[in-house]
């Protein structure tokens, strides 16, 4: 079990504080609850935009990284359609460094036309770079769209359109700040070897004046049950056809989320897998193909995905898919194959738990579904499930209706 203490300080701010003294370093951890599904239609790509705006230097702090690094330190974020990640790691006895830094940016970024052009340009062009310029980079875009009518998963975290990027203003950017990065949409995370008083005190007096904001409620329009199959034809300067298949799958704290969890890994779970075995060693119909999901807050996605080899054709390879799900459909997947997955799911959680950079992160996602003490039993979940949850959670996922189909053909 991981051993935290939780505090709410008086602006709303969310306190995790997990001591181990095993460890010079500390890690302080900053989750907004804000992803790229609290856009607007027809402004998205504001979340990872402010990704790289809290980068660009606070009312106080001209350059985040400089002192931060002068202590020691190291930095990064991520952005996703749920949320928004921050963290650092540093020695521990420099952890003030990290929490006056953490603190200043929250309180206080500075908003300039500066800034915005700068951080403007890099995700534009990390946008034509990944998504337009890349080979296969469209591709979930054009999925996302696919599988989505109403739900804001329907785009990706990068932004739906680049002109959405190119044409937000200061007064947009600045709105978007208000609504999100606040206390009171905030988790702090503090890790390491820490002591809690200490620790507790230095949140008060780095975070404990900021103006709690208010809470972020969603109401966000519910994806409504898919009816009938779809597809989708795209040719492409590509060197291989390319087939993508999705299927809706329950949200993150649902029993079906585990379920499916464990299906991607009896599917696509490296080169011992189903579809690794007959489709990629066996038929050798595609040169790789995976399985996974997107591990999504609300409900989500699971995909199948891989290239054909060449000269194979498309039919075929939907073809042989739909008979490994119509395997999985109908029969009972062995004990000894549902718990070679589970071990190695347990293996998974064992390992991300090791590195206190993770442990903290974990920390911050959980209390953000609801409870930090959540991922001491998530291992319980997958442990609890059986090969009949397998068949028919599978019957539910797999079901024609429910199904999205890319064909994606080269043109050369």
């Amino acid at each position: 079990m991981i051993q935290y203490n939780k505090f709410i300080l008086d602006n709303g701010l969310r306190v995790l504080i997990h001591k181990d003294d095993s460890t010079p370093m500390a890690v302080v951890n900053v989750l907004y609850d804000v992803g790229a599904k609290d856009e607007l239609p027809n402004k998205t790509g504001f979340a990872h935009l402010f990704e790289h705006l809290m980068f660009g230097g606070s009312i106080n702090i001209e350059d985040y990284d400089e002192p931060l690094q002068r202590a020691g330190g190291e930095n990064n974020a991520y952005t996703t359609n749920d949320l928004t990640n921050y963290y650092c790691q540093l020695p521990a006895e420099n952890l003030e460094t990290a929490m006056w830094l953490e603190s200043d940016r929250m309180l206080s970024l500075a908003f300039n036309k500066k800034s915005l052009e700068t951080q403007r340009k890099v995700v534009c062009e990390e946008f034509k770079e990944h998504y337009i310029n890349k080979p296969y980079g469209d591709v979930w875009a054009k999925m996302r769209a696919l599988t989505y009518t109403v739900h804001p998963y329907g785009w990706m975290t990068i932004g739906k359109e680049l002109s959405h990027v190119e044409d937000a203003t200061l007064e947009d950017v600045k709105a978007f700040f208000k609504k999100h990065y606040c206390p009171a949409n905030a988790v702090l995370v503090i890790a390491g070897k820490v002591e809690t008083t200490t620790a507790l005190e230095l949140a008060n007096k780095w975070f404990g004046s900021i103006p709690s904001g208010e809470k972020y409620n969603r109401n966000l329009p519910l994806e409504p049950v898919q009816t009938a199959p779809k597809f989708l034809e795209v040719k492409a300067d590509v060197p291989l056809d390319a087939l993508v298949k999705a299927w809706h799958i329950d949200s993150r704290l649902e029993k079906g989320y585990y379920v499916a969890d464990l299906i991607t890994e009896v599917l696509g779970g490296g080169g011992s897998s189903r579809l690794f075995q007959k489709l990629v060693k066996e038929k050798q119909l595609f040169s790789n193909l995976d399985c996974y999901h997107f591990g999504s807050v609300e409900k989500g996605l699971i995909a199948i995905e891989g290239k054909l080899v060449k000269g194979k054709s498309m039919q075929d390879a939907e073809d042989a898919i739909e008979e490994e799900l119509q395997k999985i459909m109908t029969e009972l997947v062995s004990e000894n194959e549902l718990q070679k997955v589970k071990n190695k799911t347990e293996s998974v959680i064992a390992f991300e738990d090791m590195a206190l950079m993770s442990r903290a992160n974990s920390l911050a996602f959980y209390e953000l579904l609801g409870d930090a003490t959540m991922m001491d039993t998530e291992l319980s979940k997958y442990q609890a499930i059986t090969t009949q949850d397998i068949l028919e959670y599978s019957k539910i996922i797999f079901n024609k209706n429910n199904s999205n189909t890319l064909r994606y053909y080269s043109k050369n």
